[in-house]
């Protein structure tokens, strides 16, 4: 609900705060002290639009702050923690500051919001019932929601709406799947293609790098033959003095010394003969083992070149070969299985109309008897407010058939006949704000059971009417004040004697400026302005104690 209304430099406010409690607060007046200013603000602190007109001071912003309880309200709750908005103490803040060159910003419990999001966000929180933008009696697409409510069928409703984005979303993904498969069946060829030239290659793991080490061997023969000859010729062959004569020769030399310290050298000349002779025995092995094979080498660069070539052709690395080959099969398998989904798509969407259907049939009949109760019961509270020979209507005009819609079978709207002989006409044709605002007030009484908004602004509710039926609206609006929290301007006292909070709108003026004040009023406050409502500025007797009666009474009528 609305806890705190704070306003700064906005029309003929300098700076206003304003607590709000549960139950029924009553905001009076005399004509043109601004009890309007109120409802402008909380207008655009949910988003309305912003004009640099309302801003009292030029050479400073204007500034709204509204404040909502969230604790109760979990459509909101969860559109907080959805966009990360939401604050440990359970509120929710819209801000909104607009500046003398019309630029306005916005946030949400501190963070920069989008007009847009203000909408959203306050349609969850408040309702304002006037000739205003807010008024959500105005929006066809909210009267579903309301009769589903009503009727208990929001649950098939929520259903429907996610069965219809289903099917929507596989519908497109079907069409998708047939307009792409020319393209899909040339790929397919493209693929198998690509697959059959490395199946016919067969190239292994690694293959190109053995080829290269091979390649570089057979390339280099006579070198390789010829170093290891030299080599082999330093090390033994060499009569005059080859390295392992002269490392033996040294050997003996220092075994013939007896001296402990030479110990550990002998060892390392006798280690180093050994692994000399095996080197030299290795090298032996390996040049006998080589030999110039003129065919091997043409056969491994042909080999070599028919992996370069197709690594070249397919603008990949020779070591990717293996891991492109993969990809190719991995796509051409999901290809082939087009086809199929194909299938499994058309099948599922099948099963998605026929579970539509279902859901939209029971939700169809639901709303029919909601349409004919709803009917009935605000027609009925329509004549306690006055409006002799109105009729309430709810119009369910069909869908065209075979067409799936958001809505389910049927477009929902609520319709009213405020007099008789009139067809009944869409409800944001209604002229009169103070008849939309007791169409609205008889509408939001019925569904107080069911409705989602926890707060209700009601304006010009009591345009028009007086006596009994004045009465009967104060009534209406203390006991809707047990459902919701209600906020009225009203010009009537005996709706002002009914109230659980009395706020009263005054306006001073001097030479240079007019200024408006709100004030919340105790008891005894509250007689005396209800005894101005009912005999003008100066008080009488009579006056005041008719007041005391007709507060009394109010205040004492259930909530």
């Amino acid at each position: 609900m609305l806890t705190h209304l704070a306003v700064e430099n906005f029309a003929l406010v300098d700076q206003l705060e304003l607590e709000f409690k549960p139950g029924m607060t009553v905001v009076t007046g005399e004509t043109g002290a601004g009890k309007s200013i109120i409802l402008d603000a909380l207008g655009l602190a949910l988003g309305d639009r912003a004009d640099a007109g309302v801003i009292a001071d030029p050479q400073r912003r204007a500034e709204i702050h509204a404040t909502f309880d969230v604790s109760d309200n979990p459509q909101a709750s969860a559109w907080l923690d959805e966009h990360e908005l939401t604050n440990d103490a359970g509120e929710c803040i819209l801000r909104r500051t607009l500046g003398s060159d019309g630029r306005s910003r916005g946030f949400i419990n501190g963070a920069p919001s989008t007009v847009a999001d203000l909408k959203i966000l306050g349609e969850m929180l408040l309702d304002i019932h006037s000739q205003h933008e807010h008024q959500s009696l105005l929006k066809k697409e909210s009267h579903g929601r309301m009769l589903d409510e009503y009727g208990d069928a929001l649950k098939d409703a929520t259903e429907i709406r996610a069965l219809y984005d289903k099917f929507h979303t596989s519908r497109q993904r079907l069409e998708t799947l047939r307009a792409s498969n020319a393209e899909q069946t040339a790929r397919v060829q493209l693929l198998a293609y690509q697959i059959e030239e490395f199946e016919q290659l067969a190239i292994g793991q690694d293959e190109h790098l053995a080829l290269e080490e091979e390649q570089r061997r057979l390339s280099h023969v006579d070198d390789i033959l010829r170093n290891c000859a030299a080599a082999l010729e330093l090390c033994t062959l060499n009569e005059e003095g080859n390295v392992l004569s002269q490392l033996s020769h040294a050997l003996q030399l220092l075994q013939a010394v007896d001296l402990a310290a030479l110990a550990p050298v002998t060892e390392l000349f006798v280690s180093s003969r050994i692994q000399l002779e095996e080197a030299v025995n290795d090298l032996q092995r390996l040049a006998d083992s080589i030999e110039p094979d003129p065919q091997r080498l043409n056969d491994v660069e042909a080999r070599l070149t028919s992996i370069y070539d197709i690594a070249r052709k397919h603008r990949i690395k020779p070591a990717d070969i293996g891991t492109f080959t993969t990809g190719i099969q991995q796509e051409l398998v999901s290809l082939g299985n087009v086809d199929v989904e194909i299938d499994k798509l058309a099948a599922a969407l099948g099963n998605i109309e026929e579970n539509y259907q279902t859901v939209a049939t029971r939700l169809s009949r639901a709303r029919q008897k909601a349409a004919t109760q709803l009917e009935q019961q605000v027609t009925a509270q329509l004549v306690k407010l006055g409006m002799r020979g109105a009729v309430f209507k709810v119009s369910l005009a069909p869908i065209a058939a075979g067409t799936l819609a958001a809505t389910g079978l049927e477009e929902v709207e609520f319709l009213i006949s405020t007099n008789p002989g009139l067809a009944p006409r869409a409800l944001n044709k209604i002229v009169s704000g103070g008849e939309l605002s007791r169409i609205s007030l008889a509408i939001q009484v019925v569904t107080a059971d069911t409705s989602k908004v926890p707060s209700l602004v009601f304006d010009e509710v009591d345009v028009g009417i007086g006596g009994a039926v004045a009465e009967v609206v104060g009534n209406l609006l203390r006991r809707l004040g047990a459902k919701a929290q209600i906020v009225c301007v009203t010009h009537l006292p005996q709706v002002a004697a009914q109230g659980h909070q009395h706020y009263r709108v005054s306006k001073s003026s001097n030479k240079h400026k007019a200024q408006t004040s709100i004030e919340i009023l105790p008891d005894a406050a509250k007689v005396d302005e209800i005894a101005r409502m009912l005999g003008g500025v100066e008080l009488t007797p009579q006056s005041l104690d008719h007041a005391r009666a007709m507060y009394a009474a109010g205040q004492a009528k259930p909530a």
